[in-house]
């Protein structure tokens, strides 16, 4: 407990010297509040945006586009995976192409992805399942062929099925790789969905930055990227919350 009160000091210190050094910075350095607004005019974008209800729609749509593109990237990343990490053949014959397919730039696929499942919530959700399942893939696979051959062996012996195997043996052993996978799925997933929002959305947190970059709002560009990270940070501590209470044996009080 000592150690994450002050794990918790250092975080809040920074913190504070960071906007103090950078609010001085600006003011004291003749910095334009259009290249790099001050901490106190964010603050007060953020007070602005709380109270906007359209903000708190745009809130909704973002998060209902990043959960539906993770619960699909983990749907398919946990079938293929598990086919893959059982056929050899699966995966010399698929993952040359998962990689490749996985080196395109995101940004270059949205366009099709808009002209494929048009510019509401589908393309949206593809994106960012998209993006959201290649390290959920690697880590299921990687942990699923992570067992150790006398445990395979002793299994062998008394009989067990390649089933049985699989969920009595490799699975638990797999946990671990599985949810380093999600906590990694769960922040790409929230990129994919605002690059998607980017090149076309009628809604969302992407299509307000882009709404206060015509603006020339940059403060409240700033307001709304603030507003992403916490999302981030809360759905990544979710998961692993999640993989506290579900991975209990590995957690070292």
């Amino acid at each position: 407990m000592n150690a994450r009160l002050q794990q918790a000091g250092l975080v809040a210190t920074t913190f504070v010297l960071v906007v103090a050094l950078w609010e001085a910075a600006v003011h004291w350095g003749g910095m334009p509040a259009f290249v790099l607004p001050p901490p106190s005019a964010i603050a007060t974008q953020l007070a602005r945006l709380h109270t906007n209800p359209l903000f708190w729609a745009d809130v909704m749509v973002t998060l209902h586009e990043v959960l539906l593109g993770y619960a699909l990237a983990i749907v398919l990343a946990l079938l293929l995976g598990v086919a893959i990490s059982q056929l050899k053949v699966l995966e010399l014959s698929l993952m040359p192409y998962i990689v490749a397919f996985q080196t395109i730039p995101s940004v270059a696929l949205a366009p099709l992805f808009l002209q494929w499942f048009g510019y509401g919530l589908a393309s949206k959700v593809v994106m960012a399942a998209l993006i959201a399942f290649f390290p959920i893939l690697v880590n299921v696979i990687a942990g699923l062929q992570a067992t150790g051959r006398d445990e395979l062996d002793m299994a062998r012996v008394f009989g067990a099925t390649r089933l049985q195997t699989l969920l009595k043996i490799r699975a638990p052993n797999a946990l671990p790789f599985v949810f380093a996978g999600l906590e990694l799925g769960i922040v790409f997933a929230l990129v994919g969905a605002i690059v998607g929002e980017f090149v076309g959305a009628k809604a969302g947190l992407g299509n307000r930055i882009l709404q206060f970059n015509e603006q020339f709002n940059i403060a409240g560009m700033f307001a709304v990227l603030v507003v992403l990270a916490l999302l981030g940070m809360l759905m990544h501590g979710a998961v692993r919350l999640l993989k506290r209470r579900v991975l209990f044996w590995t957690h070292r009080h």
